[in-house]
């Protein structure tokens, strides 16, 4: 039987087709599969012009296309194309094959008419009311390559990722093996769509004005998931009606795609029991070793004293992640021996991110030890969460659905100074392989009305602020080497994606 995940994004290490988190966690489940032997089918839809990319005039962001590191031609495999009707009109769609043993990911691209080749031309990028054609199209196009190319009585299950993909339970109204998962408890994760353009596309009766997108595939699903324990509570909180119905399964990593391979041959050679601190930090040393050479392609001539821990902040750029944290951090403590790598980049649309982008910038400028990295990838991800040797994790608590970078840096002995949110709180404990701030607030404050936000804000920074100072007044003696080490060892089996996998497929 074969197994479908169908999602927005997916970031395989050949192409960026992927804006953020949902694309690399849906990449690393892919490659685990297939090692697996699974039967495992990703759709998706396909991005020519990637995500986005910024060039900086001074200091000000100026969005552009992103390009692929391989043609996509070199990496794809074309297959015959089909026809599904949109907007009244015949579309053309070129499905394009990626395998990897029993593997395989299909994106899906329009090639005709012109208005529907721009829907699949850049991810999460495009005019508001193109946004429900492009997730109707990606509906439409898996139903049919589904019904015509795999058979559906040949499916075990579809996995809905996210909301946007919860229109294929209109596509596929005959069909009742959805599971659905949710990926984020922030508004952005439950978009509205009017109910009589869904009901004209889908020859559907949609009461109402408008379609939540999250409510219909938690409606129409067998099994709902989220991605944390803590995500699982507040979900039920926002979704009251499908209390019981919905579970959880804690999002995981690769690990041998995000085990730096000093690591990996040390984990190798001794065993998780036979490892020592002082093993593990030559093996961390020769990953910081090619951090450092990173780093020169954006300081030339830039030296990392070895006694300077190097402090990672590399998210998206956005509010709910509080990149204000650390900038305001790095202006207030000129003092301490440090480096400080910033990197991510924002939405195009999001100001607080552009303006946090520029923040960034101008540190990156005005201080020697700052570097900003604002074309941050998966690859430059590898060398920042197993060189790095202390990495933040700040988002305002009850935004994060679970985040992940936190185990990619425990897996390599980087410990985290994290807030307490996501899947954080099933790993991490305080002062033991990591280190934890603020508060563990279980309902969804809007960080953009309420007034308490603020407050909290205040409050979280003074207790962040003195546990960073502490940890990198810290860094190189016993007690961080000890705290390195048990990152590692609690790490190892429970951020492992193929606990992930067993929990959705078995064995």
């Amino acid at each position: 039987m074969v197994y479908v995940s169908v999602t927005p994004e997916i970031g395989l290490e050949e192409l960026y087709t992927y804006a953020g988190g949902l694309g690399i966690l849906e990449a690393d489940k892919f490659y685990a599969a297939s090692r697996r032997g699974l039967d495992y089918l990703v759709l998706t839809l396909l991005y020519r012009g990637g995500y986005v990319d910024y060039e900086f005039r001074n200091t000000r962001p100026t969005p552009r296309p992103q390009t692929h590191p391989v043609p996509i031609h070199e990496a794809l495999r074309p297959e015959e194309e089909f026809t599904v009707t949109l907007r009244g009109e015949e579309v053309h769609v070129r499905p394009w094959l990626y395998e990897r043993g029993n593997g395989r990911v299909v994106f899906f691209e329009a090639t005709c008419p012109t208005w529907a080749r721009r829907l699949t031309e850049r991810v999460y990028i495009e005019d508001e009311d193109e946004t429900p054609y492009k997730y109707i199209l990606l509906a439409k196009a898996s139903a049919g390559y589904l019904e015509e190319r795999i058979g559906l009585d040949k499916v075990e299950w579809i996995d809905l990722q996210e909301a946007y993909t919860a229109l294929l339970v209109l596509a596929l109204p005959g069909f009742d093996r959805f599971r659905f998962t949710t990926h984020t408890p922030g508004p952005w994760g439950h978009p509205v769509f009017p109910s009589k353009l869904l009901s004209q596309e889908f020859d559907a009766d949609l009461p109402g004005d408008n379609v939540i997108l999250t409510r219909l595939g938690l409606g129409k699903a067998k099994a709902c998931f989220t991605v944390s324990a803590k995500h699982l509570e507040i979900t039920r909180r926002m979704f009251p009606e499908y209390r019981d119905k919905l579970t959880h399964a804690t999002n995981g990593v690769d690990v041998e795609r995000w085990m730096h391979p000093a690591v990996k041959r040390l984990v190798a050679e001794k065993g998780l029991e036979g490892l020592d601190k002082e093993a593990l930090w030559e093996a961390h040393l020769e990953a910081r070793r090619q951090l450092e050479e990173l780093l020169r392609r954006y300081k030339p001539g830039m030296r990392v004293p070895d006694n300077a821990p190097i402090v990672v902040w590399a998210r998206r750029l956005t509010r709910y992640k509080r990149p204000y944290f650390v900038s305001r951090f790095i202006e207030e403590h000129n003092d301490l021996e440090a480096v400080f790598v910033l990197a991510g980049k924002p939405h195009p649309r999001d100001e607080d991110g552009l303006r946090y982008a520029s923040m960034f910038a101008a540190l990156h400028r005005e201080r020697g030890n700052v570097v900003y990295i604002p074309d941050y990838d998966a690859h430059k991800a590898k060398l920042l969460l197993s060189g790095g040797d202390l990495l933040l994790f700040t988002p305002f608590s009850g935004w994060e659905a679970c985040g992940t970078s936190y185990m990619k840096a425990a897996l390599n002995g980087v410990p985290t100074l994290a807030s307490r949110d996501g899947g954080v709180l099933e790993l991490l404990q305080d002062g033991v392989n990591g280190w934890l701030f603020g508060s563990d607030i279980r309902e969804f404050i809007d960080i953009y009305s309420d007034p308490r936000a603020g407050e909290i804000d205040r409050e979280e920074y003074k207790e962040f602020a003195g546990k960073l100072s502490w940890v990198i007044e810290t860094y190189g003696t016993g007690r961080y080497k000890e705290v390195a080490l048990n990152a590692l060892k609690t790490s190892i089996s429970f951020a492992d994606i193929n606990r992930v996998l067993g929990q959705l497929y078995g064995g």
